[in-house]
Formats: structure tokens, C-alpha cells, sequence
């Protein structure tokens, strides 16, 4: 049995420049989707896979973060004294055990694989997950959770994967596929952002991650990939052959909400999907649907 996966690294440092102005004073990760700041998102989904530690890794103006996952005593005494049972149940977000949430910092923007090295203490010599709080998932059991359970029948790293149209290969990190079993497909190779003649399959990794430790051995080089940046697809593609690495195609839906487009689209889906929403939300589309037409 591999040992289990207790603590989840949150890359939260990023400046959120394709936010901005929005971004300037908060960040990217706080941007709401409906009501609900993306990093919630994330967090809920790593405590429903069974994550017991939470690791943040921070830069400067992100101590909005913090905060939101500390108890606010104030907010909670008014709202209690308004009859606002609503709204309280509402900041009734996960909030672990004194000692479950750490956070460190990155102090140069160096990349993903620079800020997961930043980790590297907090996390120690045990298999770990990695979420993305801008790769927001719509799912009925989380994916976080899909990818634990084939992670316990493998063993190894796994990572979650989407196909992407090959002209859009160029976006992101590729993976070279050995055999596909379509679910789970074994992996050869990686590729961070190959042109589309250059790419080897159309199978995309998102920011889902199991790793193993080892991982940071190969980080600790530092070495500059794509960008200019450390990528963390250069030191998954050498870890390849030392143990199983599988890609898994999630059941769910992925918005990119890094991208503008992908989050406004989620906002769409996750008020579509409530039902003290639908029906206002979808009479807003059909309003502006019809008026496009017309």
C-alpha cells in the first residue's frame, strides 16, 4: 500500500497580472466564483480528498489569504447579535486545527517549480498534492479524490490530465503517453509548452499533482526551463522510469480561471448549478443571448 497523501502545497505567490487592475490590491486566488473565493474552492477539495495538512506558499499581498482561513470573531459576533444565520453559515469555511494550515513564502517570482521547492521543509520525505486554486473543477466526486484513489492502486505520481485542441498544445505541459487506457494513461515523457508540430500527444496536464519526494531533488538544481522560469514539468519528466507515472483523465469539468473567459464561464456554471440561482442566471443568458441575435 503507498503511503498515504497528507499534505497538499497551494502555489499561491503569483502577481495575477492577467487580473489587473483587479489584482493590484488582491489576490487572484480571493477572486470569487458566485460567492466563493477560488483558493475555497481548492481547499475544500483537498479536505474531501482526505488532505490533512495545508501548505501555502505565499508573496507579498496575499495576506488576504491568511486571514480568510483564520476564524473572525468580530464578523461572527455581529452577524450573531443581527439574527444573520444565513450569513453565518455562510463564513463557516474549513478552518483546520491550529497547526494544520502553514504558510511560507517565495520571495522571487521564479516559477511553479520554484514555489513547490519553496515547500520543500514543510512537506518532507512523504508523497504530497499540489492544487492550482486558478484550475477550478466542477465534479461530482472531487478530483483531488479521484486522483488519491488511482494513486492508491499505482503508487507512483499521478497527475491530472485534459485533451486540448492541438493548436492550443503551446499553452501547456504535454504529456508523451507510453499507453492509454483511456481513463489512465501511462506516461514516457512531458513537454512544457511544445509547439503543435512538435507536440506528442494532445493530453495536457492541469494543476492537479501527486508527486513523490523526490521531486525536489531534481528542483534543487534550479535549473531554467520554458519562460526563463523553473518548471515543474522539467523535474516530473526526470523522475519518469524511477516509479509509475500515470495520467488521469478526471470525471468532471475544468475552467482555466487564470484566463478571463474560463472564469467568467464558471461563474455561469457554478450559479447555473444552484438552485437558488438557475433560474435568474439562466434568464440573464437568455436576455443577453437574445439581444446578440437580434
Amino acid at each position: 500500500m503507498p503511503q498515504k497523501v497528507r499534505k497538499a502545497v497551494f502555489p499561491v505567490g503569483g502577481l495575477g497580472t492577467r487580473f489587473l487592475p483587479a489584482t493590484k490590491a488582491m489576490p487572484k486566488e480571493m477572486l470569487p466564483v458566485v460567492d466563493k473565493p477560488l483558493i475555497q474552492y481548492a481547499v475544500e477539495e483537498a479536505l474531501a480528498a482526505g488532505i490533512e495538512e495545508i501548505i501555502f506558499v505565499t508573496g507579498r499581498g496575499k495576506a488576504a489569504i491568511e486571514d480568510f482561513f483564520d476564524h473572525s470573531f468580530e464578523l461572527r459576533q455581529v452577524l450573531g447579535e443581527r439574527g444573520k444565520d444565513a450569513e453565518l453559515r455562510a463564513i463557516d469555511i474549513p478552518v483546520l486545527e491550529p497547526g494544520r494550515i502553514t504558510y511560507t513564502r517565495q520571495q522571487h517570482p521564479m516559477g511553479l517549480g520554484h514555489a513547490v521547492w519553496c515547500a520543500r521543509e514543510l512537506v518532507g520525505n512523504e508523497p504530497f498534492a499540489i492544487l492550482l486554486a486558478d484550475d477550478l473543477v466542477m465534479a461530482d466526486e472531487p478530483c483531488l479524490k479521484q486522483m488519491v484513489s488511482v494513486y492508491e492502486e499505482t503508487g507512483g505520481n499521478v497527475v491530472a490530465v485534459v485533451d486540448v485542441p492541438h493548436e492550443h498544445t503551446n499553452r501547456y505541459g504535454i504529456l508523451d503517453v507510453a499507453s492509454d487506457q483511456g481513463r489512465l494513461a501511462e506516461v514516457r515523457g512531458m513537454v512544457e509548452k511544445p509547439d503543435p508540430e512538435d507536440a506528442p500527444s494532445t493530453l495536457s496536464i492541469i494543476g492537479r499533482y501527486i508527486l513523490l519526494p523526490e521531486i525536489f531533488d531534481y528542483l534543487s538544481e534550479k535549473k531554467v526551463g520554458s519562460g526563463g522560469e523553473i518548471q515543474i514539468t522539467d523535474s516530473m519528466a526526470r523522475m519518469i522510469g524511477s516509479a509509475p507515472f500515470h495520467g488521469l483523465r478526471f470525471q468532471g469539468r475544468r475552467f482555466d480561471c487564470g484566463d478571463k473567459i474560463g472564469f467568467f464561464e464558471a461563474n455561469v456554471a457554478f450559479a447555473l448549478a444552484r438552485s437558488d440561482l438557475k433560474d435568474q442566471i439562466q434568464g440573464v443568458v437568455n436576455q443577453y443571448a437574445a439581444s446578440t441575435v437580434e
